[in-house]
């Protein structure tokens, strides 16, 4: 075996009875520094270290002579290597580099790794989408750890995104070179030629970047072997298919650091920008760097404009891409890089996505628009997730940024006709509307299963994720006169209002199916969905007593014209609801509301509504001050839930059980019983909570610890509100869940109940 530094040095170690430990004492010399030594990755020590560790070593002599021979021809080249100034020379780090903190230490973390002999791979892979700051990621790291590399970093643009790509033989050429290899001695086949650059990034210490990288073909051969170099490598791409490398995932700037990117290029402006202004433009961008960086070109060669000119230049999305330009820097140019790397199938839907509504979609959806089978849409979404024009969400769903959005959208003006647009717009919401629907059958009396969901579970999941997109197709269909398709969907997804009652676009949602009905004619119809906005504006929450007392008497009105009691008597009810709320409260009122409403369920035989009334009145005699009443009619409707032959569906005591048991509960606690009270409560509880009607929970839970659990079950009563505030917060109700916190505080504190 030929004797080299490393092997001298671990043999007469080995030899002394020596640990690295006890050598780097006796020399002087830092235990790293020596494992580097004898691992090979510190080749040439210098004359004085080296003498030192001979000392220590007790090395006289011949050996002490090879020791220190080894030693020095480490520090000198080989006949064939010259010096290359300039070659792969690394660019400038701009001096405006913001953020990245969390990404600069893992970089360094990828180096502390390899210098403390970690099991861990010389290669790593930033990957991200277009205009991202990879590039300026990695050099500005390069700069930075440039000590840490004293035989050399080196930078090749792989030009991975354009016509032609640089070949990996000619990038290892290229390093090579800069190396010091002549061109005499540059090996011709492309395997021998890699060997030989894993041989010198195996004896030297040196840092590789290489930029914009294509496929996971060119970068393979350039995969450092064992040693102490690390190759960095940034691509569009994942390149998933690289073995053994670390990878980090770049996202736009978060708005703070973006903000603070946009001022330090605006820094030798003479007048600062207002905060206000940055922040408009800071959001319109989505934190892409290399927005954030055209906008501040832009400001500082045009000294005339303000920060809020461009925010209203840029507020008009169709024109937004366009005055992101700024020289030879263009957002658009950047998209167009990668959508010119798209395989033909997949631009079609990389444009057609953009007419999706919401913030992410599914592979489902996808389908629908792209008119290709659900397997195809999720290969097509992982081409476009890879390149990075198409982020994958939460979920197993996918989302665009802001402005990559915008160049679909761009790109499907220009190459699809008008009709096939409209076509694939028509087809999203048809789908969507026709979706909704069997979703909402699903909660319906009996609750058939429908081909789209074989359970409530999946429907109550689609309802929930999709609303972003069915709410805006109810819109479109509206606007496109398909108004039965309209009302048909929201009388479905009626049925799950209660399960997600604390959702703010339930209003919306019965407005436009009010519209629809209007444009249809159908008073039956509009007296109903008139009812449901009267509903939402009864809801604690929002409360609006005008506004509900309007709709139903609106409602009430319709109902009559188009001889439908059922309606008539639902207006009554939301009637009473509304005398019940200030600053229309009259109980009087809104008793005498609530018995009409009784007896037009009495005679229309709606055994499950009239049910509903008999709640009502306890619910309004509590409100007058007399418990015993309201006890009564709640004890005469539980007895009426509970009786099988009461001829209630099973549908309407699940839905309502939990209501009567809670207003039981609450009447018995009015009346100094909380021993019967609290296990009523509790099983309500346990209702809602199967039935996932958070909102129904969360006010029960808020009674317990409020008005039935006492200062003898103080620990109980903090549990109570602590679950209330927490299921509150998950609703949006943050008024409502800081005062359950407030009082759960109180009762630690000693405060009582």
């Amino acid at each position: 075996m030929t004797a080299t530094f490393a092997l001298v040095l671990r043999t007469a170690r080995h030899e002394c009875g020596l640990t690295l430990e006890e050598l780097a004492e006796s020399a002087g010399v830092s235990v790293r520094a020596l494992s580097n030594m004898e691992r090979g990755r510190a080749l040439g020590p210098q004359r004085r270290t080296v003498e030192l560790i001979a000392d220590a070593l007790k090395l006289d002599g011949a050996r002490r002579d090879e020791f220190v021979a080894l030693a020095k021809a480490g520090r000198t080249r080989s006949g064939y290597l010259t010096a290359a100034p300039g070659l792969c020379e690394l660019p400038g780090s701009i001096g405006d580099f913001t953020g990245r903190t969390a990404e600069l230490a893992w970089i360094s973390g990828l180096l502390d790794a390899l210098d403390d002999g970690a099991d861990r791979p010389g290669a790593a892979v930033i990957s991200g989408g277009a205009g991202v700051g990879k590039t300026t990621l990695a050099v500005r790291a390069a700069h930075r750890l440039r000590d840490r590399f004293p035989e050399g970093v080196y930078f090749v643009d792989a030009l991975g995104m354009s016509r032609r790509p640089v070949a990996s033989a000619e990038i290892l050429a290229r390093l090579l070179r800069a190396m010091g290899v002549r061109d005499q001695q540059l090996p011709q086949d492309p395997a021998e030629r890699a060997g030989r650059y894993r041989q010198l990034l195996r004896q030297r210490r040196v840092l590789v970047t290489v930029d914009d990288a294509a496929s996971e073909s060119q970068v393979r051969p350039l995969l450092p072997g064992d040693g102490p170099s690390q190759l960095i490598v940034t691509s569009r791409r994942l390149l998933a298919g690289l073995e053994g490398v670390q990878r980090l995932h770049l996202d736009p700037l978060p708005p703070a650091d973006a903000q603070d990117l946009l001022s330090r290029i605006l820094a030798e402006r003479f007048d600062a920008p207002r905060e206000n202004d940055l922040q408009e433009l800071v959001n319109l961008l989505g934190g892409l760097p290399l927005a954030v960086r055209i906008v501040g070109n832009r400001l500082i060669s045009r000294p005339g404009w303000s920060a809020a000119d461009l925010v209203a230049r840029l507020s008009a999305a169709e024109r937004r891409l366009d005055q992101l330009s700024a020289g030879d820097l263009k957002v658009a140019a950047a998209f167009e890089m990668s959508y010119e790397q798209l395989p033909d199938p997949v631009r079609p839907l990389f444009r057609r996505a953009s007419l999706v509504p919401g913030a992410d979609f599914s592979a489902v959806l996808a389908s629908v628009i792209g008119e290709v089978a659900v397997p195809v849409a999720e290969d097509q979404l992982d081409d476009l997730v890879d390149l990075g024009l198409m982020e994958a969400a939460e979920g197993g769903r996918y989302r665009f940024h802001d402005l990559v959005r915008l160049y679909a959208s761009q790109r499907l003006e220009a190459e699809d006709p008008i009709e096939v647009v409209a076509a694939t717009r028509r087809r999203m919401v048809a789908w969507l509307l026709d979706t909704l629907t069997a979703a909402g059958r699903r909660f319906q009396p009996g609750g058939a299963d429908t081909a789209a969901f074989g359970c409530a579970e999946d429907a109550e999941a689609w309802i929930r994720t999709e609303a972003e997109h069915w709410f805006q197709a109810l819109g479109a269909a509206a606007v496109a006169g398909d108004h039965r398709a309209v009302v048909r969907a929201v009388n479905a997804a009626y049925a799950y209002y209660e399960r997600w009652v604390h959702w703010p676009l339930w209003g919306g949602v019965f407005t436009l199916a009010l519209d629809s009905a209007v444009q249809l004619g159908d008073a039956a119809a509009q007296a109903e969905f008139l009812n449901h906005i009267a509903g939402t504006h009864t809801l604690p929450w929002r409360a609006d007593a005008p506004a509900a007392l309007d709709c139903a008497q609106r409602a009430r009105t319709l109902a009559r014209q188009a001889g439908d009691l059922r309606q008539e008597a639902f207006a009554l009810v939301n009637t009473a609801a509304a005398h019940r709320i200030r600053p229309l409260r009259d109980l009087e009122a809104a008793l005498s509301a609530i018995r009409q409403a009784a007896d037009l369920f009495e005679r229309v035989g709606d055994v499950d509504a009239r049910l509903q009334t008999l709640l009502g009145s306890g619910v309004i005699a509590l409100d007058l001050g007399d418990p015993a009443e309201a006890l009564a009619a709640h004890q005469r409707a539980l007895a009426i839930a509970e009786d099988p032959g009461s001829g209630l569906t099973t549908f309407a005591v699940e839905a309502v059980l939990p209501h009567i048991l809670g207003h039981t509960a609450q009447a018995l606690g009015h009346l100094g019983r909380r021993d019967e009270a609290i296990p009523m409560m509790l099983r309500a509880v346990d209702l809602f909570e199967r039935l996932q009607v958070t909102m129904g929970q969360a006010a029960w839970l808020r009674i317990l610890g409020d008005e039935l659990y006492g200062d003898d079950h103080a620990a109980e009563a903090r549990e109570s509100l602590s679950r209330a505030g927490e299921l509150y917060e998950t609703v949006g109700q943050h008024d409502r869940a800081a005062y359950c916190r407030a009082k759960a505080d109180a009762i630690s504190k000693g405060g009582g109940t």
